[in-house]
């Protein structure tokens, strides 16, 4: 601004001077007037030229906002909130039913409590019937007594109910109030062997029941028989 002033105040000076001054010095003066004119024009235009150009660079600010938007797109991930509604979303596994291995299991123990059921033979004359043996200390020690050799007794008829013989020997009792029927097999007074082929109500110790009553009152009769206990 200064300087286009003073280039204004020159132009002034060479016109006032042109026309008060001599004819000889005019050239003289408005050639020196043209050269500061030409001198003060063009030095800032080098002044400018010379100066270099400042590169245009992002500000600080806008650096961070990019780096963080950058961030923002690398690392979004699902929040624990979706992963949880994700999860929850799954369908529920079927309730697992018994695999065949536990129903395989299941059967043996089934078997095995059959298996564990003794039996014996009760033969009455000629008739031979199945019997199925309690599980008590008394039965133990009379299949030891078979295992050695068949237990023979002679019984004789009771009351028109039962028959009664003696075993010989005392088995371990273990007596309750028991109403019997046809087919039971009891131990009386822990020494005797009774069976029935009616009712009766009496403190007793069970040895077995026969599976078969077919022909089995008729195979006892009414007076005294020889009957044989033995394993199958």
């Amino acid at each position: 601004m200064r300087k286009i002033l003073s280039l204004m105040f020159l132009t002034f000076l060479v016109f006032s001077l042109a026309a008060c001054g001599t004819e000889g010095e005019q050239p003289d003066m408005a050639s020196t007037v043209e050269n500061t004119v030409s001198s003060e024009i063009t030095e800032p235009e080098e002044s400018a030229a010379s100066e270099p150009l400042e590169s245009e660079e992002p500000s600080a600010s806008e650096e961070e906002s990019k780096q963080q938007t950058e961030i923002v797109e690398d690392t979004e991930e699902p929040s624990a909130s979706e992963e949880e509604s994700k999860q929850q979303t799954q369908p529920v596994e079927n309730i697992e039913e018994p695999t065949q291995v536990q129903q395989t299991v299941s059967g043996e123990q089934d078997n095995s409590e059959e298996d564990t059921e003794m039996k014996m033979n009760v033969q009455v004359g000629g008739a031979v019937f199945s019997a199925t043996l309690e599980n008590n200390e008394a039965v133990s020690e009379l299949v030891a007594m078979m295992q050695e050799s068949p237990v023979v007794i002679e019984m004789s008829d009771y009351s028109g109910f039962e028959k009664v013989g003696s075993l010989g020997r005392s088995l371990t009792a273990s007596n309750s109030q028991t109403t019997t029927h046809a087919g039971d097999i009891v131990l009386y007074n822990g020494n005797q062997i009774v069976i029935f082929y009616g009712s009766n109500s009496w403190s007793y110790t069970r040895l077995g029941h026969i599976d078969d009553l077919t022909g089995w009152e008729d195979a006892l009769g009414s007076g005294d028989v020889t009957v044989t206990f033995s394993l199958e």
